[in-house]
Protein backbone atom coordinates (compact mmCIF):
# COMPACT_ATOMS: atom_id res chain seq x y z
CA UNK A 1 0.00 0.00 0.00
CA UNK A 2 2.82 2.36 0.88
CA UNK A 3 4.15 1.96 -2.67
CA UNK A 4 0.79 2.95 -4.13
CA UNK A 5 0.59 5.98 -1.87
CA UNK A 6 4.14 6.91 -2.76
CA UNK A 7 3.42 6.53 -6.48
CA UNK A 8 0.33 8.74 -6.25
CA UNK A 9 2.26 11.31 -4.24
CA UNK A 10 4.95 11.38 -6.92
CA UNK A 11 2.40 11.73 -9.72
CA UNK A 12 0.58 14.55 -7.92
CA UNK A 13 3.84 16.36 -7.18
CA UNK A 14 4.92 16.05 -10.79
CA UNK A 15 1.61 17.26 -12.22
CA UNK A 16 1.71 20.83 -13.49
CA UNK A 17 -0.05 23.43 -11.41
CA UNK A 18 -3.47 24.50 -12.60
CA UNK A 19 -3.09 27.13 -15.27
CA UNK A 20 -3.97 30.64 -14.21
CA UNK A 21 -7.03 32.18 -15.77
CA UNK A 22 -6.03 33.60 -19.15
CA UNK A 23 -6.32 37.29 -19.74
CA UNK A 24 -9.65 38.35 -21.24
CA UNK A 25 -9.83 38.55 -25.02
CA UNK A 26 -11.56 41.22 -27.06
CA UNK A 27 -14.06 38.61 -28.24
CA UNK A 28 -14.72 37.65 -24.64
CA UNK A 29 -15.32 41.28 -23.67
CA UNK A 30 -17.68 41.67 -26.64
CA UNK A 31 -19.60 38.58 -25.54
CA UNK A 32 -19.97 39.97 -22.01
CA UNK A 33 -21.35 43.22 -23.42
CA UNK A 34 -23.84 41.56 -25.75
CA UNK A 35 -25.04 39.15 -23.06
CA UNK A 36 -25.93 41.87 -20.57
CA UNK A 37 -27.35 44.29 -23.14
CA UNK A 38 -29.48 41.50 -24.64
CA UNK A 39 -30.82 40.52 -21.22
CA UNK A 40 -31.78 44.13 -20.50
CA UNK A 41 -33.54 44.47 -23.86
CA UNK A 42 -35.43 41.22 -23.32
CA UNK A 43 -36.54 42.34 -19.86
CA UNK A 44 -37.89 45.57 -21.38
CA UNK A 45 -39.45 43.88 -24.44
CA UNK A 46 -37.37 46.03 -26.79
CA UNK A 47 -35.93 44.51 -29.97
CA UNK A 48 -32.35 45.23 -30.96
CA UNK A 49 -31.78 47.27 -34.10
CA UNK A 50 -30.35 45.62 -37.20
CA UNK A 51 -26.64 45.84 -37.92
CA UNK A 52 -25.28 49.00 -39.51
CA UNK A 53 -24.06 48.52 -43.07
CA UNK A 54 -20.34 48.52 -43.82
CA UNK A 55 -20.15 52.16 -44.88
CA UNK A 56 -21.90 53.34 -41.71
CA UNK A 57 -19.68 51.13 -39.54
CA UNK A 58 -16.50 52.41 -41.19
CA UNK A 59 -17.52 56.03 -40.65
CA UNK A 60 -18.56 55.33 -37.04
CA UNK A 61 -15.38 53.48 -36.17
CA UNK A 62 -13.16 56.06 -37.91
CA UNK A 63 -14.77 58.91 -36.00
CA UNK A 64 -14.72 57.04 -32.68
CA UNK A 65 -11.15 55.77 -32.82
CA UNK A 66 -9.31 57.99 -35.32
CA UNK A 67 -11.24 61.19 -34.65
CA UNK A 68 -12.04 61.86 -38.29
CA UNK A 69 -14.00 60.48 -41.24
CA UNK A 70 -12.54 57.97 -43.68
CA UNK A 71 -11.34 59.07 -47.11
CA UNK A 72 -13.31 57.83 -50.17
CA UNK A 73 -10.69 55.24 -51.14
CA UNK A 74 -10.98 53.68 -47.67
CA UNK A 75 -14.76 53.54 -48.05
CA UNK A 76 -14.63 51.84 -51.45
CA UNK A 77 -12.05 49.26 -50.35
CA UNK A 78 -13.83 48.45 -47.09
CA UNK A 79 -17.27 48.06 -48.67
CA UNK A 80 -15.83 45.84 -51.43
CA UNK A 81 -13.86 43.65 -49.00
CA UNK A 82 -15.45 40.20 -48.60
CA UNK A 83 -13.40 39.15 -45.55
CA UNK A 84 -15.90 38.20 -42.80
CA UNK A 85 -13.42 39.49 -40.18
CA UNK A 86 -12.89 42.86 -41.84
CA UNK A 87 -14.60 44.84 -39.06
CA UNK A 88 -12.37 43.40 -36.35
CA UNK A 89 -9.31 43.96 -38.55
CA UNK A 90 -10.39 47.56 -39.13
CA UNK A 91 -10.57 48.18 -35.38
CA UNK A 92 -7.10 46.67 -34.94
CA UNK A 93 -5.71 49.01 -37.61
CA UNK A 94 -7.39 52.05 -36.14
CA UNK A 95 -6.21 51.36 -32.59
CA UNK A 96 -2.64 50.96 -33.85
CA UNK A 97 -2.74 54.11 -35.98
CA UNK A 98 -1.11 57.51 -35.32
CA UNK A 99 -4.60 59.00 -35.73
CA UNK A 100 -5.80 57.05 -32.68
CA UNK A 101 -2.85 58.32 -30.63
CA UNK A 102 -3.64 61.89 -31.69
CA UNK A 103 -7.36 61.53 -30.99
CA UNK A 104 -6.86 59.93 -27.57
CA UNK A 105 -4.22 62.50 -26.66
CA UNK A 106 -6.69 65.29 -27.40
CA UNK A 107 -9.43 63.46 -25.51
CA UNK A 108 -7.36 62.81 -22.39
CA UNK A 109 -5.99 66.33 -22.43
CA UNK A 110 -9.60 67.55 -22.39
CA UNK A 111 -10.45 65.27 -19.46
CA UNK A 112 -7.36 66.02 -17.40
CA UNK A 113 -6.70 69.62 -18.41
CA UNK A 114 -10.07 71.28 -19.13
CA UNK A 115 -8.59 74.57 -17.93
CA UNK A 116 -6.41 74.73 -21.05
CA UNK A 117 -9.43 75.61 -23.19
CA UNK A 118 -9.93 78.92 -21.37
CA UNK A 119 -6.63 79.79 -19.65
CA UNK A 120 -4.03 81.24 -22.07
CA UNK A 121 -1.41 81.10 -19.31
CA UNK A 122 -1.34 77.32 -19.67
CA UNK A 123 -0.50 77.40 -23.37
CA UNK A 124 3.23 76.98 -22.76
CA UNK A 125 2.75 73.80 -20.74
CA UNK A 126 0.21 72.03 -22.95
CA UNK A 127 2.64 70.76 -25.65
CA UNK A 128 4.79 68.98 -23.07
CA UNK A 129 1.73 67.51 -21.41
CA UNK A 130 0.36 66.28 -24.75
CA UNK A 131 3.76 64.81 -25.66
CA UNK A 132 3.73 62.87 -22.38
CA UNK A 133 0.18 61.69 -23.01
CA UNK A 134 0.95 60.63 -26.56
CA UNK A 135 3.89 58.53 -25.41
CA UNK A 136 1.74 56.66 -22.90
CA UNK A 137 -0.99 56.05 -25.48
CA UNK A 138 1.39 54.87 -28.19
CA UNK A 139 3.00 52.44 -25.74
CA UNK A 140 -0.43 51.26 -24.56
CA UNK A 141 0.77 51.88 -21.01
CA UNK A 142 -1.44 50.00 -18.53
CA UNK A 143 -3.94 52.42 -17.07
CA UNK A 144 -2.86 51.85 -13.48
CA UNK A 145 0.76 52.67 -14.41
CA UNK A 146 -0.36 55.74 -16.38
CA UNK A 147 -2.35 57.10 -13.44
CA UNK A 148 0.39 56.26 -10.95
CA UNK A 149 2.97 58.22 -12.95
CA UNK A 150 0.62 61.19 -13.25
CA UNK A 151 -0.22 61.29 -9.54
CA UNK A 152 3.30 60.63 -8.21
CA UNK A 153 5.42 62.67 -10.62
CA UNK A 154 8.28 64.35 -8.66
CA UNK A 155 7.60 68.02 -7.99
CA UNK A 156 10.55 69.24 -5.91
CA UNK A 157 12.82 71.52 -7.87
CA UNK A 158 10.33 71.76 -10.71
CA UNK A 159 9.97 75.31 -11.90
CA UNK A 160 8.02 76.97 -14.65
CA UNK A 161 11.18 76.80 -16.79
CA UNK A 162 11.35 73.04 -16.21
CA UNK A 163 7.78 72.64 -17.35
CA UNK A 164 8.68 74.43 -20.59
CA UNK A 165 11.72 72.24 -21.15
CA UNK A 166 14.27 74.99 -20.43
CA UNK A 167 16.47 72.85 -18.21
CA UNK A 168 18.59 69.75 -18.71
CA UNK A 169 16.25 67.21 -17.12
CA UNK A 170 16.00 63.91 -18.96
CA UNK A 171 12.30 64.34 -19.59
CA UNK A 172 12.72 67.85 -21.04
CA UNK A 173 9.30 69.28 -21.62
CA UNK A 174 7.62 65.86 -21.88
CA UNK A 175 5.93 65.52 -18.52
CA UNK A 176 2.56 65.75 -16.75
CA UNK A 177 3.39 68.89 -14.75
CA UNK A 178 0.64 70.88 -16.46
CA UNK A 179 -1.88 68.81 -14.47
CA UNK A 180 -0.51 70.40 -11.31
CA UNK A 181 0.01 73.91 -12.62
CA UNK A 182 -3.50 73.97 -14.13
CA UNK A 183 -4.86 73.18 -10.66
CA UNK A 184 -2.62 75.99 -9.27
CA UNK A 185 -0.91 73.44 -7.03
CA UNK A 186 -3.88 73.64 -4.66
CA UNK A 187 -4.71 70.42 -2.75
CA UNK A 188 -8.44 71.00 -3.06
CA UNK A 189 -8.26 71.41 -6.84
CA UNK A 190 -6.04 68.36 -7.25
CA UNK A 191 -8.31 66.24 -5.05
CA UNK A 192 -11.43 67.30 -6.95
CA UNK A 193 -9.83 66.43 -10.30
CA UNK A 194 -8.49 63.09 -9.02
CA UNK A 195 -11.85 61.97 -7.65
CA UNK A 196 -13.79 63.15 -10.70
CA UNK A 197 -11.55 61.71 -13.44
CA UNK A 198 -10.32 58.51 -11.78
CA UNK A 199 -13.14 57.63 -9.40
CA UNK A 200 -16.16 59.13 -11.14
CA UNK A 201 -16.98 60.98 -7.93
CA UNK A 202 -17.76 64.68 -7.87
CA UNK A 203 -16.63 65.86 -4.45
CA UNK A 204 -16.67 69.59 -5.14
CA UNK A 205 -20.04 70.14 -3.46
CA UNK A 206 -18.59 68.80 -0.20
CA UNK A 207 -15.70 71.27 -0.27
CA UNK A 208 -17.59 74.02 1.57
CA UNK A 209 -20.38 72.22 3.42
CA UNK A 210 -22.10 68.93 4.09
CA UNK A 211 -25.01 68.45 1.71
CA UNK A 212 -28.05 66.90 3.45
CA UNK A 213 -28.70 64.49 0.56
CA UNK A 214 -25.14 63.74 -0.57
CA UNK A 215 -23.06 60.73 0.47
CA UNK A 216 -19.78 62.57 0.80
CA UNK A 217 -18.97 64.83 3.74
CA UNK A 218 -16.79 67.89 4.00
CA UNK A 219 -14.31 65.98 6.14
CA UNK A 220 -14.02 63.31 3.43
CA UNK A 221 -13.30 65.91 0.77
CA UNK A 222 -10.53 67.54 2.79
CA UNK A 223 -9.26 64.12 3.91
CA UNK A 224 -8.68 63.23 0.27
CA UNK A 225 -7.16 66.66 -0.41
CA UNK A 226 -4.72 66.07 2.46
CA UNK A 227 -2.79 63.59 0.28
CA UNK A 228 -1.76 66.71 -1.66
CA UNK A 229 -1.20 68.79 1.49
CA UNK A 230 2.51 69.20 0.84
CA UNK A 231 2.11 70.44 -2.74
CA UNK A 232 2.87 74.13 -3.10
CA UNK A 233 3.29 76.62 -5.91
CA UNK A 234 5.77 79.28 -4.74
CA UNK A 235 5.86 82.83 -6.01
CA UNK A 236 8.36 81.88 -8.74
CA UNK A 237 5.67 79.80 -10.38
CA UNK A 238 7.34 76.45 -9.77
CA UNK A 239 6.14 73.37 -7.91
CA UNK A 240 7.46 71.76 -4.76
CA UNK A 241 6.27 69.34 -2.10
CA UNK A 242 6.83 68.78 1.60
CA UNK A 243 6.80 65.01 2.01
CA UNK A 244 5.85 65.04 5.70
CA UNK A 245 2.58 66.96 5.35
CA UNK A 246 -0.40 64.61 5.58
CA UNK A 247 -3.18 66.73 7.02
CA UNK A 248 -5.09 69.90 6.21
CA UNK A 249 -7.01 72.49 8.18
CA UNK A 250 -10.53 72.87 6.86
CA UNK A 251 -11.11 76.50 5.84
CA UNK A 252 -13.40 78.42 8.20
CA UNK A 253 -13.59 75.45 10.54
CA UNK A 254 -11.72 74.84 13.77
CA UNK A 255 -10.48 71.37 12.92
CA UNK A 256 -7.78 69.58 10.97
CA UNK A 257 -8.28 66.31 9.10
CA UNK A 258 -5.66 63.69 8.23
CA UNK A 259 -5.27 62.17 4.77
CA UNK A 260 -8.10 59.64 4.44
CA UNK A 261 -9.25 57.29 1.68
CA UNK A 262 -12.86 57.46 0.57
CA UNK A 263 -13.44 53.82 1.56
CA UNK A 264 -12.03 54.48 5.05
CA UNK A 265 -9.12 52.07 4.66
CA UNK A 266 -6.10 52.97 6.76
CA UNK A 267 -3.27 54.51 4.68
CA UNK A 268 0.07 52.68 4.81
CA UNK A 269 2.69 55.42 4.72
CA UNK A 270 6.04 54.90 3.03
CA UNK A 271 9.27 56.22 4.49
CA UNK A 272 10.45 59.43 2.81
CA UNK A 273 7.84 59.02 0.10
CA UNK A 274 5.20 61.49 -0.98
CA UNK A 275 1.68 60.89 0.38
CA UNK A 276 0.69 60.90 -3.30
CA UNK A 277 2.47 57.54 -3.64
CA UNK A 278 0.19 56.09 -0.97
CA UNK A 279 -2.84 57.62 -2.66
CA UNK A 280 -1.91 56.22 -6.08
CA UNK A 281 -1.28 52.73 -4.67
CA UNK A 282 -4.73 52.67 -3.06
CA UNK A 283 -6.47 54.21 -6.06
CA UNK A 284 -5.06 51.82 -8.68
CA UNK A 285 -5.42 48.62 -6.65
CA UNK A 286 -7.50 45.90 -8.28
CA UNK A 287 -9.95 45.87 -5.38
CA UNK A 288 -10.50 49.64 -5.31
CA UNK A 289 -14.27 50.15 -5.43
CA UNK A 290 -14.07 53.18 -7.72
CA UNK A 291 -11.11 53.02 -10.10
CA UNK A 292 -11.87 50.25 -12.62
CA UNK A 293 -15.60 50.98 -12.75
CA UNK A 294 -15.00 54.68 -13.44
CA UNK A 295 -12.42 53.85 -16.13
CA UNK A 296 -14.54 51.40 -18.12
CA UNK A 297 -17.54 53.70 -17.88
CA UNK A 298 -15.39 56.51 -19.30
CA UNK A 299 -14.23 54.26 -22.16
CA UNK A 300 -17.83 53.21 -22.82
CA UNK A 301 -18.90 56.85 -22.97
CA UNK A 302 -15.98 57.60 -25.28
CA UNK A 303 -17.19 54.94 -27.74
CA UNK A 304 -20.96 55.39 -27.47
CA UNK A 305 -21.25 59.07 -26.58
CA UNK A 306 -23.21 58.21 -23.42
CA UNK A 307 -22.06 56.27 -20.38
CA UNK A 308 -23.71 53.50 -18.44
CA UNK A 309 -23.41 56.10 -15.71
CA UNK A 310 -24.05 59.45 -17.36
CA UNK A 311 -22.54 62.01 -16.96
CA UNK A 312 -19.54 59.69 -17.01
CA UNK A 313 -17.90 61.31 -13.97
CA UNK A 314 -20.92 61.48 -11.66
CA UNK A 315 -21.40 58.17 -9.84
CA UNK A 316 -23.89 58.74 -7.03
CA UNK A 317 -26.88 57.10 -5.38
CA UNK A 318 -29.35 59.09 -7.51
CA UNK A 319 -27.48 58.38 -10.78
CA UNK A 320 -27.54 54.62 -11.11
CA UNK A 321 -25.81 52.78 -13.99
CA UNK A 322 -28.07 51.63 -16.81
CA UNK A 323 -26.43 48.17 -16.74
CA UNK A 324 -24.91 47.63 -13.27
CA UNK A 325 -23.98 43.98 -13.84
CA UNK A 326 -22.30 44.83 -17.14
CA UNK A 327 -20.38 47.68 -15.52
CA UNK A 328 -19.07 45.32 -12.83
CA UNK A 329 -18.21 42.62 -15.40
CA UNK A 330 -16.28 45.07 -17.58
CA UNK A 331 -14.46 46.42 -14.53
CA UNK A 332 -13.40 42.87 -13.60
CA UNK A 333 -12.24 42.20 -17.17
CA UNK A 334 -10.29 45.47 -17.08
CA UNK A 335 -8.50 44.46 -13.87
CA UNK A 336 -7.88 40.91 -15.15
CA UNK A 337 -6.41 42.30 -18.38
CA UNK A 338 -3.80 44.29 -16.47
CA UNK A 339 -5.73 47.53 -17.01
CA UNK A 340 -5.48 47.34 -20.80
CA UNK A 341 -7.59 50.20 -22.17
CA UNK A 342 -7.25 49.17 -25.81
CA UNK A 343 -8.54 45.69 -25.00
CA UNK A 344 -11.72 47.20 -23.57
CA UNK A 345 -12.12 49.50 -26.59
CA UNK A 346 -11.47 46.60 -28.97
CA UNK A 347 -14.08 44.51 -27.17
CA UNK A 348 -16.62 47.33 -27.29
CA UNK A 349 -16.04 47.82 -31.02
CA UNK A 350 -16.34 44.09 -31.76
CA UNK A 351 -19.63 43.80 -29.89
CA UNK A 352 -22.92 43.54 -31.70
CA UNK A 353 -24.08 46.42 -29.51
CA UNK A 354 -21.57 48.82 -31.09
CA UNK A 355 -22.24 47.53 -34.59
CA UNK A 356 -26.01 48.11 -34.59
CA UNK A 357 -27.74 50.72 -36.71
CA UNK A 358 -28.66 54.06 -35.16
CA UNK A 359 -32.09 54.08 -36.85
CA UNK A 360 -35.12 53.84 -34.55
CA UNK A 361 -37.39 50.97 -35.62
CA UNK A 362 -39.25 50.57 -32.32
CA UNK A 363 -40.45 53.11 -29.77
CA UNK A 364 -38.48 51.40 -27.01
CA UNK A 365 -35.26 52.10 -28.85
CA UNK A 366 -35.66 55.82 -28.23
CA UNK A 367 -34.16 55.31 -24.78
CA UNK A 368 -30.50 55.51 -25.80
CA UNK A 369 -29.30 54.04 -22.49
CA UNK A 370 -30.85 50.70 -23.36
CA UNK A 371 -28.28 50.52 -26.21
CA UNK A 372 -30.74 48.74 -28.47
CA UNK A 373 -29.23 50.87 -31.22
CA UNK A 374 -26.13 52.98 -31.60
CA UNK A 375 -26.75 56.41 -30.03
CA UNK A 376 -26.59 59.34 -32.43
CA UNK A 377 -24.03 61.80 -31.07
CA UNK A 378 -22.80 65.20 -32.13
CA UNK A 379 -19.19 65.35 -33.22
CA UNK A 380 -16.74 66.89 -30.81
CA UNK A 381 -15.15 70.13 -32.06
CA UNK A 382 -11.93 68.24 -32.79
CA UNK A 383 -13.70 65.50 -34.75
CA UNK A 384 -15.56 68.13 -36.75
CA UNK A 385 -12.43 70.13 -37.51
CA UNK A 386 -10.31 67.13 -38.47
CA UNK A 387 -13.09 65.64 -40.60
CA UNK A 388 -13.46 68.92 -42.50
CA UNK A 389 -9.73 68.86 -43.18
CA UNK A 390 -10.08 65.34 -44.62
CA UNK A 391 -13.05 66.30 -46.78
CA UNK A 392 -11.45 69.47 -48.11
CA UNK A 393 -8.15 67.72 -48.75
CA UNK A 394 -6.00 70.12 -46.74
CA UNK A 395 -3.25 69.88 -44.13
CA UNK A 396 -4.96 72.48 -41.93
CA UNK A 397 -4.56 72.03 -38.20
CA UNK A 398 -6.32 73.30 -35.11
CA UNK A 399 -3.99 76.24 -34.47
CA UNK A 400 -5.62 78.03 -37.38
CA UNK A 401 -3.01 77.43 -40.08
CA UNK A 402 -4.81 76.48 -43.26
CA UNK A 403 -8.16 77.75 -41.96
CA UNK A 404 -8.94 81.07 -40.34
CA UNK A 405 -7.75 81.20 -36.73
CA UNK A 406 -11.07 82.63 -35.53
CA UNK A 407 -13.00 79.84 -37.20
CA UNK A 408 -10.69 77.21 -35.78
CA UNK A 409 -11.44 78.63 -32.33
CA UNK A 410 -15.16 78.61 -33.05
CA UNK A 411 -15.00 74.90 -33.82
CA UNK A 412 -12.51 73.78 -31.18
CA UNK A 413 -12.11 76.45 -28.53
CA UNK A 414 -15.16 75.70 -26.42
CA UNK A 415 -16.67 72.55 -24.98
CA UNK A 416 -20.27 72.22 -23.91
CA UNK A 417 -22.55 69.50 -22.59
CA UNK A 418 -23.81 69.19 -26.17
CA UNK A 419 -20.81 69.06 -28.50
CA UNK A 420 -22.84 70.35 -31.46
CA UNK A 421 -23.18 74.09 -30.88
CA UNK A 422 -24.95 77.00 -32.55
CA UNK A 423 -21.55 78.62 -33.10
CA UNK A 424 -20.38 75.53 -34.96
CA UNK A 425 -23.51 75.46 -37.13
CA UNK A 426 -23.17 79.15 -38.03
CA UNK A 427 -19.47 78.73 -38.72
CA UNK A 428 -20.16 75.86 -41.08
CA UNK A 429 -22.89 77.74 -42.91
CA UNK A 430 -21.23 81.12 -43.24
CA UNK A 431 -17.53 80.76 -42.54
CA UNK A 432 -14.49 80.31 -44.67
CA UNK A 433 -13.87 76.70 -43.64
CA UNK A 434 -16.82 75.33 -45.54
CA UNK A 435 -16.34 78.13 -48.03
CA UNK A 436 -12.92 76.65 -48.70
CA UNK A 437 -14.41 73.20 -49.02
CA UNK A 438 -16.90 74.40 -51.60
CA UNK A 439 -14.60 76.44 -53.83
CA UNK A 440 -12.75 74.85 -56.72
CA UNK A 441 -9.72 77.04 -56.10
CA UNK A 442 -9.28 76.05 -52.43
CA UNK A 443 -10.64 72.50 -52.17
CA UNK A 444 -8.50 69.81 -53.70
CA UNK A 445 -11.32 67.31 -53.25
CA UNK A 446 -13.91 69.38 -55.07
CA UNK A 447 -11.46 70.35 -57.80
CA UNK A 448 -10.55 66.70 -58.41
CA UNK A 449 -14.20 65.65 -58.61
CA UNK A 450 -15.13 68.42 -61.02
CA UNK A 451 -12.18 68.30 -63.44
CA UNK A 452 -11.51 64.55 -63.58
CA UNK A 453 -12.36 63.51 -67.16
CA UNK A 454 -14.61 60.65 -68.15
CA UNK A 455 -17.11 60.80 -65.26
CA UNK A 456 -20.84 61.26 -65.59
CA UNK A 457 -22.71 63.79 -63.46
CA UNK A 458 -24.07 60.97 -61.31
CA UNK A 459 -20.56 59.59 -60.74
CA UNK A 460 -19.28 63.00 -59.69
CA UNK A 461 -22.20 63.36 -57.26
CA UNK A 462 -21.39 59.93 -55.84
CA UNK A 463 -17.77 61.02 -55.32
CA UNK A 464 -18.95 64.04 -53.32
CA UNK A 465 -21.18 61.86 -51.13
CA UNK A 466 -18.33 59.44 -50.48
CA UNK A 467 -16.04 62.31 -49.48
CA UNK A 468 -18.51 64.10 -47.21
CA UNK A 469 -20.71 61.34 -45.78
CA UNK A 470 -18.72 58.18 -46.39
CA UNK A 471 -21.45 56.53 -48.41
CA UNK A 472 -23.00 56.51 -51.86
CA UNK A 473 -26.19 58.55 -52.35
CA UNK A 474 -29.56 56.86 -52.45
CA UNK A 475 -31.27 56.84 -55.87
CA UNK A 476 -33.51 59.75 -54.83
CA UNK A 477 -30.57 61.75 -53.48
CA UNK A 478 -28.60 61.14 -56.65
CA UNK A 479 -31.54 62.14 -58.83
CA UNK A 480 -32.05 65.44 -56.96
CA UNK A 481 -28.36 66.34 -57.02
CA UNK A 482 -27.99 65.52 -60.72
CA UNK A 483 -31.09 67.57 -61.50
CA UNK A 484 -29.58 70.53 -59.60
CA UNK A 485 -26.23 70.30 -61.41
CA UNK A 486 -27.79 69.97 -64.85
CA UNK A 487 -30.46 72.61 -64.25
CA UNK A 488 -28.19 75.62 -64.34
CA UNK A 489 -27.09 77.90 -67.12
CA UNK A 490 -24.21 76.90 -69.34
CA UNK A 491 -20.94 77.18 -67.43
CA UNK A 492 -22.57 76.91 -63.98
CA UNK A 493 -21.89 73.21 -63.43
CA UNK A 494 -18.78 73.80 -61.30
CA UNK A 495 -20.58 76.11 -58.89
CA UNK A 496 -23.51 73.70 -58.73
CA UNK A 497 -21.25 70.85 -57.64
CA UNK A 498 -20.05 73.25 -54.97
CA UNK A 499 -23.67 73.72 -53.90
CA UNK A 500 -24.04 69.97 -53.44
CA UNK A 501 -20.90 69.82 -51.29
CA UNK A 502 -22.07 72.80 -49.21
CA UNK A 503 -25.42 71.12 -48.54
CA UNK A 504 -23.75 67.86 -47.50
CA UNK A 505 -21.36 69.54 -45.07
CA UNK A 506 -24.15 71.56 -43.45
CA UNK A 507 -26.46 68.60 -42.95
CA UNK A 508 -27.03 66.84 -39.64
CA UNK A 509 -25.57 63.64 -41.07
CA UNK A 510 -22.12 65.18 -41.44
CA UNK A 511 -22.16 66.77 -37.96
CA UNK A 512 -23.05 63.55 -36.15
CA UNK A 513 -21.69 60.10 -35.56
CA UNK A 514 -24.43 57.54 -36.04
Amino acid sequence: MKYVVGFLTTIIAAAPAAAADPKPSAAGVAAIIDKHVSEKLKANNVPAAAFADDAAFLRRASLAFAGRVAVPSEVRLFVADTDPNKRAKLIDRLLASPAFATHMTTTWRGWLLPEAASDPNLAGNVPGFEAWLRGKIQQNTPFDAFVTELLTYPLNGRTAATARGQDDDADGNTNPLAFYTAKEGKPENLAAATSRVFMGVQLECAQCHDHPFAKWSRDQFWGLAAFYAGVERPMNGGLRESLDKRELSIPNAERTVPATFLDDKEPEWRFKKSPRVTLAAWLTAGDNPFFARAAVNRLWGFAFGVGMVDPIDDFNEQNKPSHPELLDALAKAFVDSGFDTTLILRGIAQSETFQRSSAVTHDGQKDVRLFARFPVQGLTPEQLFDSLAVVIGTTANRNGRGFGANEAFALTGRRTENPTTIIQALTLMNGGIVGGATTIESSRTLAAVVVLPGLSVAERVEALYLAALGRAPTPDESKRAVRHVEGGEKGEAKSRYADVMWALLNGVEFRTNH
